[in-house]
């Protein structure tokens, strides 16, 4: 009985010490300390890469709360209709939950509008959003799924703008970090969540609207720029937080977190330590050797004793194989960056002398999206954005 009662402890502080020491990113554990959070689940990236740094249960299925309200507002700034006013429908009018006290009838500007959404976690504004963009909450909830598909969340699935518990509604840590590092290159998304006071007009009586952003991040946390609070009966607290330092942006995710300011201290704390962001090459650089230079500044994140182990490989395009047309207007291939036997990215190189692209909205770049137009910036971010995960993974 006795050698049984130990075999059992011997188990259980295995699966403890599995939970709460998870391995850091790959390749880096020997050189990085471990890092204990009181979250069921959590992840840690770096926004300028899409490197996870860190991960605990991070592809767990779990409720996400108000966080699904980082979809709502991406979604509704990549389709919606700024120039034509917000009306609150019976629908929206009353929503249980957080609200903003949206009136029956009042209209506002998406804008104002996404404020309260991020700031005050309204509810109401959450629906009245979504039937704004997608004709139909249901309509929207469409666009919430596709976009995470074009994503790559492959552990998401939303039934609501608001993020009220129901069946089939849930993301996973690592996903919501992966949604996060993709809506901050966005920049009215990215101001709007950095922002602790916002006001607005108020149609219905004399004082304007005043939102005191509930993410106490922003004050606790040097640095700190977003992003939201999540919390229900059934998912308890949730929080995803950013922060900025010597300019390096980081996301941190918890889920079911019931010290998560503290954590999330932690959390920033060890990504900006253990990970800084190095840049390895800079726009209009000159390629040794060659009569070319490199279109886009590349920055990553590294581990102590990584970048030694790097390799950037010059893959040069040839013109008569490939038929490229984009090879006329001085591209000529791509360096591509390999750490320990894995793609970390790419950066395409061009004739000295060629007029070099705009930069995209992330590394790596993908070279096959030409010119960026505006009516396609959205999509071809999430193009870009998407590549980079499937290059990594």
């Amino acid at each position: 009985m006795r050698i049984k009662s130990i075999t059992r402890w011997i188990a259980a502080a295995a699966i403890f010490l599995a939970y709460c020491f998870p391995v850091a990113a790959e390749g880096a554990a020997n050189k990085v300390p471990g890092l204990y959070t009181h979250a069921q689940a959590a992840a840690l990236m770096d926004v300028t890469s899409g490197r996870l740094l860190y991960s605990s249960h991070g592809d767990d299925e779990l409720r996400i709360a108000s966080l699904t309200k980082i979809m709502t507002a991406i979604v509704a700034i990549e389709h919606g209709d700024f120039n034509k006013p917000v009306k609150v429908s019976k629908n929206a009018y009353g929503k249980e939950g957080s609200s903003i006290y949206l009136k029956l009838g009042e209209e506002m500007t998406l804008e104002n509008m996404l404020y309260g959404l991020m700031l005050r976690s309204g509810n109401d504004a959450a629906t009245a959003i979504a039937e704004h963009v997608g004709g139909s909450e249901e309509g929207f909830v469409h666009l919430m799924n596709e976009k995470a598909k074009e994503l790559g969340l492959t552990h998401s699935h939303f039934a609501n703008p608001s993020g009220l518990d129901a069946d089939g509604h849930y993301s996973s840590a690592n996903d919501m970090a992966k949604l996060t590092a993709y809506a901050l290159h966005n920049p009215l998304f990215k101001n709007i969540v950095k922002t602790q006071v916002k006001k607005a007009p108020n149609p219905n009586e004399s004082w304007d609207y005043r939102w005191d952003n509930k993410n106490k991040m922003l004050r606790l946390y040097e640095g700190a720029d977003g992003v939201k609070t999540g919390y229900t009966k059934k998912a308890f607290r949730c929080l995803v937080s950013s922060a900025t330092r010597n300019g390096q942006q980081l996301v941190a995710v918890t889920l079911n977190d019931g010290d998560d300011w503290n954590d999330h201290g932690k959390m920033l704390d060890y990504g900006f330590k253990y990970f800084p962001l190095s840049q390895l090459m800079e726009k209009g650089e000159s390629v040794q050797g060659y009569d070319l230079v490199v279109a886009n500044t590349f920055n990553y994140p590294f581990a102590e004793g990584e970048q030694e182990r790097l390799e950037k490989k010059l893959v040069l395009h040839s013109p008569a194989k490939e038929g490229r047309a984009d090879l006329s207007f001085g591209l000529r291939g791509e360096i591509r960056m390999v750490l320990d036997g894995k793609l970390i990215g790419t950066v395409p190189v061009y004739q000295k002398g060629s007029l070099l692209p705009e930069p995209n909205a992330r590394n790596p770049v993908d070279d096959t999206l030409g010119p960026l137009r505006p009516a396609t910036l959205a999509e071809a971010m999430a193009r870009v954005f998407q590549q980079m995960f499937l290059q990594r993974d």
